[in-house]
């Protein structure tokens, strides 16, 4: 794309008016308390504090055309050992190509206090290392020296930048807490950008200002610019004066991110801004867009060499499928037969990609690949058994979500087959996870909506990921209870869906005797003289267990007038998930759950319940869960308990938590209450 930009005679912030601020911190000037311990009483659970977090990003020109610069300054405390990792700083560096992000500027002093007196050691900018992350990202990573608890430390550098498109985002919020973090960025009506700010909490200052800068318009020349860079040609001026607006971002006090039970990544739920580049425009001229569509993004990724262009190279297993099209009229299970054959030539190897990192028939000789290699080859042999598949893109739960407003292709990373199946209905297919039946996605890709990639650009569409399958766990039990205390019994125990899976991959992971090692840990002091695994390989149905058991009683003791029993607690989590008092994202459990234990306890000769407990039911809200307990006397003389859990949905909010948690607090107390037995009289 050519279009005429313009140069600028010098740095576009070049009016002092609009930045009128007072900056929030000064490299080199601590506050002398700041080395004290009595102002972090507040924070003594964190092991390090973000004091300020400042940055400015804004655009130069220099002879080779425009760029981006960013400055940032970063000042935290060190509270606890387990907050040396803070001091270890990584700066993400984009390249493509020849061109690549660079830093510069770079300085840093850790700040102890020693016998009453500061004393400074300062960072040696040559101790910094690279490290790639991904094709075109690599990071710049450093430590500041002499860290010791109770340390004030700091650092600053700047990123310039020839990629205008990568916008530097701004995240706020850390994994410890943070005191101040501010960003500002100043941008010339020629640029637009899309900013998405997300996470829960709201900018405590957040201001916008505009501002008139002069510049030197390129008349007879220019710039040519593909969106996303741009390069000076030969050129003639005049000024031109254009509006600078000047953004300012501030969040203070603002918590630790922690990691909890049943999220996904954390980067879904920290304070942050990303920026999107939407276009450009001229002067004299209209608006030029750069950001993606969805036609675009259909267009690009089939002609693209390592995925759409693998499709119709994958054809060396045509006269395979042939055979399997002939064999298998039902589509449903044609799919299964073919997916059958892509798992046992192809193993997943635990990479997540959208593209493959080579050719299908390269993956297919070397036995291995990445989720692309596997479901890319899966796409094309489906389509060789005459089966109109099509790519769905997704993002895997640790990737983080997409944007359904914005098509951004960047936050995809997975690929999965789409097959039409009669009447209308679609079944949805990946070949990674042999532990799972066809039509069930593995957890790892339960995030909520993909993106259907076709060939007729209009028919492309979100498509829905709620799970087919749920978490299952189901424990069948007979105990027989001894006058002394001792236990004995024996159980069945199942675990199908999900749970069957995870299992599955846990048996096969640790073998068949330390997996019963495992799972009878637990159980202390049991003695367990017998096992049985059933239908390990069987994945359309539940992984079976039955075993036996004894337990002896607590102490050698003669019969008693009174036994105290709680049976449920063996069998079930003693534990409640949710321990902290608040949440501010959703519980997502990937898929709804259900477990159910259902005892049979047999009572020594001459014994009863001394009082039948009361049935129990504890529902969520909007028919969110239900919990149900009960204890009743069998015809035979025996106690039979049942405990049964629902979760219904895969995904409860935030204003959910509070609930959720307390569903489990009674639940988990119900399920620990005694049994009192006694002799009859």
């Amino acid at each position: 794309m050519i279009a005429s930009l313009f140069c600028v005679a010098g740095a576009l912030l070049a009016a002092p008016a609009a930045w009128a601020q007072t900056e929030p911190i000064k490299f080199g000037k601590i506050d002398p308390q700041d080395l004290m311990a009595t102002p972090f009483r507040a924070d003594s659970a964190a092991a390090a504090v973000v004091l300020c977090d400042y940055g400015v990003t804004r655009f130069v020109f220099t002879q080779g055309g425009f760029r981006l610069e960013t400055d940032r300054i970063t000042r935290l405390k060190i509270l606890k050992k387990a907050g040396y990792d803070a001091a270890t700083v990584q700066v993400p560096l984009y390249h493509r190509g020849t061109q690549e992000e660079k830093i510069s500027g770079l300085r840093g002093m850790t700040y102890n206090l020693v016998n009453g007196q500061p004393v400074k050691t300062k960072l040696v900018a040559a101790n910094t290392f690279g490290e790639d992350l991904t094709p075109n990202m690599r990071v710049r990573k450093f430590t500041l020296p002499d860290v010791r608890e109770g340390a004030v430390i700091e650092y600053a550098y700047t990123v310039t930048s020839d990629f205008l498109f990568n916008f530097q985002d701004w995240t706020f919020q850390r994994e410890i807490p943070v005191r101040w973090s501010e960003y500002r960025a100043a941008i010339p009506e020629y640029f637009d950008y899309h900013m998405l700010m997300q996470g829960y909490y709201t900018p405590t200052i957040q201001t916008q200002e505009n501002n008139q800068v002069q510049f030197s318009e390129n008349v007879s020349g220019g710039f040519t610019n593909d969106g996303q860079s741009s390069q000076r040609v030969a050129a003639s001026t005049e000024t031109v004066s254009a509006r600078v607006t000047n953004h300012r971002w501030v969040m203070k006090d603002l918590p630790a991110l922690r990691e909890e039970p049943f999220m996904t990544t954390s980067s879904d739920y920290v304070a942050k801004i990303d920026f999107e580049m939407a276009g450009y425009r001229m002067p004299n001229s209209g608006y030029q867009a750069v950001a993606g569509t969805w036609s675009k993004i259909n267009t690009e990724l089939l002609k693209d060499d390592n995925f759409g262009a693998q499709l119709d190279r994958g054809n060396f297993l045509k006269a395979q499928m042939q055979t399997l099209a002939a064999k298998y009229p039902d589509p449903a299970q044609r799919a299964a037969a073919v997916r059958e054959v892509v798992m046992q030539s192809v193993r997943y190897d635990g990479h997540n990609r959208l593209y493959t990192e080579g050719s299908l028939k390269r993956a297919y000789d070397a036995h291995r690949g990445t989720s692309a290699d596997v479901n890319l080859l899966l796409l094309a042999a489906l389509r060789d058994a005459g089966l109109a598949a099509q790519p769905v893109l997704l993002s895997t739960r640790d990737h983080g979500r997409v944007s359904q407003q914005f098509p951004l292709l960047g936050k995809f990373n997975y690929v999965i087959a789409l097959v039409p199946l009669a009447e209308g209905k679609e079944m949805l297919v990946d070949a990674t996870e042999p532990m799972l039946p066809c039509g069930v996605l593995p957890e790892r890709c339960l995030s909520q909506v993909g993106r259907l990639i076709t060939a007729q650009e209009a028919e492309g569409r979100w498509i829905d990921l709620t799970p087919s399958q749920r978490h299952v766990h189901f424990q069948l039990v007979q105990l027989t209870l001894a006058p002394d205390g001792s236990l004995s019994g024996q159980v069945h125990e199942e675990h199908a869906g999900y749970a069957g899976a995870d299992e599955r991959t846990q048996l096969a992971s640790l073998g068949e005797k330390k997996y019963l090692s495992e799972h009878h840990r637990h159980h202390e002091g049991w003695t367990v003289p017998t096992n049985k695994i059933l239908e390990q390989e069987a994945v359309q149905k539940p992984l079976g267990l039955d075993y036996t058991f004894s337990q002896p009683a607590d102490q050698a003791t003669p019969a008693a007038d009174l036994l105290y029993l709680s049976p449920l607690s063996s069998f079930a989590s003693e534990q409640n998930p949710f321990r902290h008092d608040s949440r501010t994202f959703p519980v997502d459990f990937g898929a709804p759950q259900e477990e159910t234990m259902m005892i049979t306890l047999t009572l020594p000769a001459g014994y009863e319940l001394a009082e039948l407990p009361k049935p129990t039911t504890i529902d969520l809200p909007d028919s969110g869960g239900r919990y149900l307990y009960s204890v009743t006397n069998t015809a035979t003389g025996a106690v039979q308990l049942t405990s049964r859990l629902n979760l219904r949905k895969a995904l409860y909010a935030a204003a959910d938590y509070q609930n959720l948690r307390e569903f489990y607090r009674l639940m988990l107390a119900k399920q620990a209450e005694k049994l009192v037995i006694k002799k009859k009289a």
